[in-house]
């Protein structure tokens, strides 16, 4: 056998080798997904009058982030606005990388003009949430959309899988801009009753020719009969609880932001600010006609309304006609009970598997030991060195111009004090940057007291807790007496009612600096937030180094170089193992040596 010929031999089996590596890695490894977001301001009427909106690509709202547990999420934002920008991820709990949440105390905003690149791993999560502008009141503009994430193909669902999954963003809308509102937040003006209700993007369908103008678009939903299709529904909007509800079909809970629900059947669903439930709806009706979807206010509290309805049309293909009658009933506007009573029977479905193949309850929560309890208070707006604020246990939280996880990184001491009172302190209001100081793998008991007359809600980053108790009045240590610890579900945005508290438990296995705000836009922009420094006193190898775009400000200013070069990405799947890249080098090397 020629000498070229028995190379050939001895080289054929190590390439065939080679090949199967780069396969095994390419299926094991975690893939990536790329992602390049232009945000700026686009013409829309989503009520009739034309308006500045913020979109993402030129869409409103913007596009589905659609990834599956464990994958690699790289998004390259460009801020074609006027103003800053951070977009932030609510509900994605950055696993020990809180320098991706995007939110002011974590990161410097990109300025106007510039790009920068979001990078985190959807790690060990399932379930619905979605993303926005966390400054400036931006949110009021637009600039959200939705995030899914799938089951990795191990880990069965639940339920039968749908023929069909549908994102639903409701929200309450303002024809003023983001801008105008703030300034009146600023001055004292309340947000009032909005213009109306949105369902993704688009205003009410014309169900009363005397409350709904004509030339206003609204939303369809194009299903099949007999079908099942997953509804992830989320309130986007900055104030107002919404209640949904589809004419003549039934909504089969079955998850809310990360956590299986024990499957329950509702006419209507009580959704707070900022918060997200998936339903399964069969289309069993007969199709005689189109049906209503609905998102009315709630708790508005006006003699001289009744509510605002968003209203969208569900079409079935075999349709007889147009929607028409009387909308479905709503709970009493003003009957918080009801809403107590329909957030206390959501419970976690500890049968079930998530992202991991053990079940949810094998996480005992009402077996652990409190190492930390947190009674916070908030109340109405308030005047604090003549200006309009908001408090949490009397401290209106002062954004330093140097973001905590990097005045953090770089040890620059008087950036904040980790001093954040347990309690209502006795003492004037008064602004402050104090952080509440997490013990690491401690387990933490928050109480959220509202001495406020509107429901507010509350959202931590970085985790999910358990919520496991909620009541009218004041809460006491005997409450706890109430609290349930065994199936009490587990989410990152809970509501609270006027005149009453809610209570939370979390792990707090997460290294990082995380913020925890009132998702009611007014009240979050006037200072209700705060941030939990959860320290590692080890080191800690697997939590994220600072990354290399870092953007600086404040007291770090003089560290920001040029905008560096606009990174571009493709919008498809792929692998991004540093392993294949070797492997593939050295099967091109061999091949080279053997042709010379």
């Amino acid at each position: 056998m020629p000498p070229c010929l028995r190379f050939f031999h001895f080289l054929l089996p190590l390439a065939v080798f080679l090949v199967l590596c780069l396969k095994r890695t390419a299926i094991a490894g975690d893939p990536y997904v790329f992602f390049d977001w232009t945000v700026s301001y686009i013409s829309a009427s989503p009520l009739g009058v034309k308006q500045k909106v913020i979109g993402i690509n030129g869409q409103f709202p913007g596009p589905v982030l659609n990834v599956t547990t464990n994958w690699n999420v790289v998004v390259n934002v460009k801020n074609d606005l006027d103003e800053p920008l951070l977009l932030t991820w609510n509900g994605i709990q950055h696993r020990k990388n809180s320098w991706q949440d995007g939110v002011a105390g974590t990161n410097c905003p990109i300025p106007a003009g510039w790009n920068w690149t979001y990078q985190f791993q959807v790690k060990d999560q399932i379930g619905s949430f979605f993303y926005f502008p966390s400054l400036n009141f931006q949110r009021a503009s637009g600039g959200y959309g939705g995030i899914t994430i799938n089951n990795r193909d191990v880990i069965p669902l639940p339920f039968p899988v749908p023929d069909g999954d549908i994102t639903i963003f409701i929200s309450d809308w303002y024809t003023k801009s983001h801008k105008e509102l703030r300034k009146n937040v600023e001055n004292g003006i309340p947000l009032g009753v909005p213009d109306g209700i949105l369902i993704n993007g688009e205003g009410p369908f014309r169900f009363d020719n005397a409350l709904v103008s004509d030339g206003i678009p609204f939303h369809t939903i194009n299903v099949e009969p007999g079908k099942t299709y997953r509804l992830r529904v989320h309130n986007i909007g900055i104030s107002t609880s919404l209640n949904f509800r589809i004419q003549n079909h039934n909504l089969l809970l079955v998850e809310t932001e990360g956590s299986y629900t024990v499957q329950q059947a509702y006419a209507n669903m009580d959704i707070h600010v900022g918060q997200s439930y998936s339903f399964l709806v069969t289309m069993d009706q007969n199709a005689s006609s189109d049906y209503y979807i609905v998102a009315s206010s709630r708790f508005l509290n006006s003699s001289s309304l009744a509510g605002i309805n968003g209203v969208a049309i569900l079409h079935y293909s075999n349709s007889q006609g147009p929607a028409s009658g009387p909308l479905p009933d709503p709970p009493n506007e003003l009957d918080t009970f009801f809403s107590m009573n329909q957030a206390r029977s959501i419970r976690w479905n500890v049968s079930a598997g998530a992202a991991r193949p053990n079940p949810q309850g094998s996480f005992k929560y009402g077996q652990i030991t409190v190492t930390d309890v947190y009674v916070i208070l908030n109340r109405p707006a308030e005047l604090i060195n003549g200006k309009w604020r908001r408090t949490l246990n009397g401290l209106s939280y002062f954004a330093p111009s140097t973001p905590l996880k990097l005045a953090q990184q770089f040890r620059i001491p008087g950036v904040y004090k980790l001093d954040f009172p347990t309690r209502m302190m006795d003492r004037p209001p008064k602004l402050d940057t104090s952080l509440i100081n997490g013990t690491f793998k401690g387990f933490m008991e928050i109480i959220f007291q509202n001495n406020d007359k509107f429901v507010q809600t509350y959202h931590l980053d970085g985790y999910a807790f358990f919520v496991v108790g909620m009541d009218f009045g004041v809460w006491t240590e005997n409450s706890r007496g109430t609290y349930n610890k065994w199936d009490g579900v587990a989410r990152c945005t809970t509501q609270v009612f006027p005149g009453a508290w809610t209570a939370v438990l979390v792990s707090l296995d997460n290294a990082g600096i995380w913020n925890l705000r009132s998702e009611n836009l007014d009240s979050w922009y006037l200072g209700q937030e705060l941030y939990v420094s959860v320290l590692n006193p080890e080191v800690d190898q697997s939590e994220i180094a600072m990354p290399d775009n870092t953007i600086y400000c404040g007291l770090l200013s003089s560290l920001q170089k040029d905008q560096s070069e606009r990174f571009k990405f493709s919008g498809v799947a792929s692998s991004a193992d540093p392993f294949h890249s070797i492997l593939a080098l050295l099967f091109i090397t061999l091949i080279a040596t053997f042709i010379r």
